[in-house]
């Protein structure tokens, strides 16, 4: 009677608990979504008409096509970044990310498939002797004339074997997130490789700035000292004062500290590359007449659209997105009962001269068993809630990497055109203050401009200069910037 009041209670919990999971599945609606924003058709209508800077809006030719060793025409450049690509520290952590996503793919598709063990055993086993085993083995020959002993040995060789069922689709739906993951961190890892040229180009970039500003600085300097000299001599013959001495000896004095700083500028952006490329500090091989080449007269962007396909982060965001949906379909499957299967055959015997003999000890075991969840529902709705909560917020995610792509390209479309207005207007600037310097100076020397003039026209000059130099460095970061934006540089 007992036994069949337990087989009863047994069957009518999982009964209920089968009952009570299909009830809660009807509110457990794994249906997500979130209001969409369309992605529009064109960057923007303002550079459809400058067709002489970049393509028209229905053109699907783009640069990020192109991979980084055609973009980039600097071999000194190219090479920096191949070494980058081959030692940086965060480069070799994100592959390393990769291999663990994948050992984690393998790992979920491996529980989708029984486990099989073989296995050797030895032991003993002793009943008490006044119980129903210990009484029944006292009187019990285990051969021929010898009773069980009391310490019975037992060895066994054997294979086990565990399954669970996959009835509800938690394990496969595990092994598809596992799946999306390992995608996701592929992307991750070529999204990282885009961020990392675009970082070392930059920087780069900046470096030949430096360079050009300190090559500016020292030619100035050259003068200024000579404007010295013979402000100098002016005094000794008494044409000039000693302020006029002590102006233009300030504006050495500025000019040499501002050099000082450039170079230890220099110092600096050649440390940070060569922390980029995984080495200890060293000389950064270098082309400075790169930051002064020809820019294109055409830029070719492509559309909208193809960011989805171009840049790494939206497709790693796409990935996790469907990573979070095989999740929550998981968290859902978890409600409904797990059928378990477990089995085993071997040899099984007291004595090893015995343990191979066919059929007598020859041993198996067959169990299959349905666990369904009784008391801990509130625990598999919490669950549920948050797999579903992370599923929107890497559908928000994607949306955000879509809209970045998409911000980000057009500001730098736009820099590039503002840009090359601003180089034109500068450069115009710095070749009329240049003329000015040495129309000063020969007014000076005929007494026809006073110091504080040639000592403006000075520095006003050599600011358009470094303007000059800025605007021509913006340039080039803007360039390396859209090859960025529009998802170059993972080819």
């Amino acid at each position: 009677m007992p036994c069949f009041s337990l087989r009863f209670y047994l069957t009518i919990s999982i009964l209920c608990s089968l009952f009570c999971g299909i009830s809660a599945c009807k509110s457990l609606d794994t249906t997500v979504s979130i209001p969409t924003r369309t992605l529009p058709q064109s960057f923007s209508p303002s550079f459809t008409a400058q067709t002489n800077v970049v393509n028209l809006a229905t053109d699907t030719t783009t640069i990020a096509a192109l991979a980084w060793r055609e973009y980039f025409q600097d071999s000194l450049l190219v090479a920096l970044i191949d070494t980058t690509l081959r030692n940086n520290f965060d480069v070799r952590i994100a592959l390393q990310r990769i291999e663990l996503a994948g050992a984690n793919v393998q790992f979920a598709k491996g529980e989708l498939f029984p486990k099989v063990q073989a296995s050797i055993g030895a032991g003993v086993r002793k009943f008490g002797l006044y119980t129903m085993d210990g009484a029944g083995n006292a009187t019990t020959d285990i051969t021929p004339g010898r009773v069980v002993p009391v310490d019975l040995p037992d060895f066994s060789v054997g294979v086990q074997t565990v399954w669970e069922a996959d009835i509800w689709g938690k394990l496969r739906n595990r092994s598809d997130a596992a799946a999306a993951q390992y995608l996701a961190s592929v992307e991750g890892t070529r999204f990282l490789t885009t961020t990392l040229i675009a970082e070392v180009a930059s920087a780069y970039y900046e470096l030949l700035a430096l360079d050009s500003e300190w090559e500016i600085l020292r030619r100035t300097l050259q003068k200024q000292q000579e404007s010295l000299e013979v402000i100098q001599l002016q005094k000794s013959t008494g044409r000039a004062n000693e302020l006029a001495v002590q102006q233009f000896e300030a504006q050495v004095l500025n000019t040499q500290a501002l050099e000082q700083e450039t170079l230890q500028q220099i110092t600096l952006q050649e440390n940070r590359i060569n922390f980029l490329a995984g080495r200890y500090p060293q000389p950064i091989a270098r082309r400075t007449k790169s930051l002064f080449a020809a820019l294109p007269e055409r830029i070719a962007f492509g559309i909208p659209s193809q960011l989805l396909s171009n840049r790494p982060d939206v497709r790693e965001a796409e990935y996790l997105v469907l990573a979070s949906k095989f999740e929550l379909e998981a968290a859902k499957a978890s409600f409904f009962p797990t059928l378990s299967l477990s089995a085993g055959i071997g040899f099984q015997a007291f004595d090893p001269q015995f343990l191979f003999l066919s059929p007598a000890s020859i041993a198996y075991n067959a169990l299959g068993g349905l666990v369904a969840p009784l008391l801990n529902w509130q625990g598999l709705e919490a669950q549920f809630s948050a797999a579903k909560s992370q599923q929107i917020q890497a559908l928000y995610q994607y949306q955000k990497s879509i809209v970045n792509g998409y911000v980000e390209t057009v500001n730098t479309l736009s820099m590039i055109e503002r840009l090359r207005r601003i180089a034109d207007l500068k450069t115009r600037q710095s070749t009329t203050l240049e003329k000015s310097v040495e129309t000063a100076t020969d007014l000076y020397r005929n007494a026809k401009a006073t110091y504080l003039e040639v000592l403006l026209t000075q520095q006003n000059s050599l600011q358009s200069q470094l303007d000059l130099v800025s605007v021509q460095k913006r340039q080039r970061l803007a360039l390396v910037n859209l090859y960025k934006a529009l998802g170059g540089g993972w080819r």
